[in-house]
């Protein structure tokens, strides 16, 4: 009996450990839901990173338009997003699972939709503590729709971020290495190396996180990250663009546009970068923002959308491999709604992908077998303008969560050798 009981005990908690040691990843949308933008003050953002008490927006399409019941729910989460072991009243103030009763018809558009607006925290619910959170929504017979991360942070911590070329020789040209220190504004951080975590994110991507660093000097109470290799990003490319906030005439990068049932976009011939010299061309590291001025007014709900049509010149077929759009629109996501399928009569990838009126931008990426390669047709260069993000969390002694205490930012428009 005593050995039936160990052996239950011991599959039970395999059974946790496999639920609740693994990183939550967000969950994708059906393709009914679109433009899901959820920012902070940055609304070009689509990752909130906020301090505590400031406001967050989530905004989203339901082409369905039918005026649907939509809910959410809030979850917390640990600094690596394995779900954090504390229950809902110690992390929030008052009670989520509520309907999101703000929301308007599309006007005057020819895809009809719902447009939803949530601010958080509101009346009902307000946040107790710093940290990793995923903001979820179900519908009316409670099947999670999607959902999207973000982070609040108490500011315990400065965090100063500098981009520096590498010193590596093979890495010169291509990579970007990110330095910074921390330093607490009160008490000292105890046993760093076991309590602090650090994330550190290009263009709020989390699908090419660096995690795992550890400080490697002391300056006082400051926490110094002087690494090489552990800490370079890709510096990439800039990204393609275009802006379709007039679908009556054609714009930089657009060669056509029509109306049938809906609006159709065609986009320029793009062509692989990867063995061409790196050209500065300003952009929004992957971001989108939704505007119209072919109705001027509300672009919430009279902006309408197009069938967008990308194109990427090619004479050769990957076989296996698979190409994608790539871009804030879809959170940086893959999914079938933007791969990209090999047309051999013209020798281009091609795809199809309904969007908002706005201003876009996008790249192609690679995924194969060993993962995804970003870069592999854009190119990657030191030279190119990025945005990065350093999150550093925080296990006080007798604490049960990973407090968010600092964050710093760079821009490696301002990089150093």
């Amino acid at each position: 009996m005593k050995i039936y009981l160990l052996l239950s005990l011991l599959v039970l908690e395999t059974f946790l450990f496999k639920i609740f040691g693994q990183e939550v990843l967000e969950h994708y949308p059906p393709d009914h839901i679109k433009t899901i933008q959820f920012y902070g003050k940055e609304t070009l953002r689509n990752f909130p990173v906020v301090s505590v008490g400031e406001i967050m927006t989530l905004e989203f399409d339901d082409l369905l338009g039918d005026e649907s019941d939509y809910y959410y729910r809030i979850k917390h989460f640990n600094w690596d997003w394995t779900p954090s072991s504390l229950f809902q009243n110690e992390f929030l103030d008052g009670f989520d699972n509520l309907r999101i009763d703000n929301y308007r018809t599309s006007f005057n558009t020819l895809q009809s939709y719902t447009h939803f607006t949530l601010a958080i925290p509101n009346e009902n619910v307000q946040f107790k503590i710093s940290g990793n959170y995923m903001l979820e929504i179900y519908t009316a017979d409670d099947t999670l729709a999607f959902s999207r991360r973000f982070c609040i942070y108490e500011p315990s911590a400065t965090v100063q971020v500098a981009v520096y070329r590498p010193q590596n020789l093979d890495r010169f040209y291509t990579h970007q290495s990110i330095h910074f220190k921390i330093t607490p504004q009160m008490e000292t951080f105890r046993n760093p190396d076991k309590n602090i975590f650090v994330t550190l994110l290009q263009n709020d991507q989390w699908d090419s996180k660096i995690t795992g660093l550890t400080p490697q000097y002391y300056q006082g109470a400051s926490l110094e990250y002087r690494y090489e290799y552990p800490a370079q990003f890709e510096g990439g490319n800039e990204y393609f663009f275009f802006d379709s906030k007039d679908l009556r005439v054609t714009s930089s990068n657009i060669t056509f546009t029509q109306k049938k049932d809906l609006y159709e976009t065609y986009l320029k011939v793009d062509i692989p970068r990867s063995m061409s010299e790196y050209s500065f061309a300003p952009d929004i590291n992957g971001a989108f923002e939704i505007r119209n001025i072919m109705r001027p007014g509300d672009s919430d709900i009279e902006a309408d959308y197009s069938l967008v049509y990308f194109s990427l010149a090619s004479n050769f077929n990957l076989e296996n491999d698979q190409i994608y759009v790539y871009g804030g629109f879809n959170n940086y996501q893959l999914s079938e709604y933007n791969a990209m399928y090999f047309n051999p009569a013209l020798g281009l990838y091609e795809s199809v992908i309904l969007l908002k009126q706005g201003f876009y931008n996008y790249k192609y990426v690679v995924k194969k077998e060993g993962g995804l390669y970003k870069n592999e047709i854009s190119g990657s260069f030191a030279l190119t303008e990025n945005n990065y993000l350093v999150l550093v969390y925080y296990r006080a002694i007798g604490t049960q969560f990973d407090a968010l205490v600092g964050v710093g930012v760079a821009n490696s428009f301002e990089l150093k050798n």
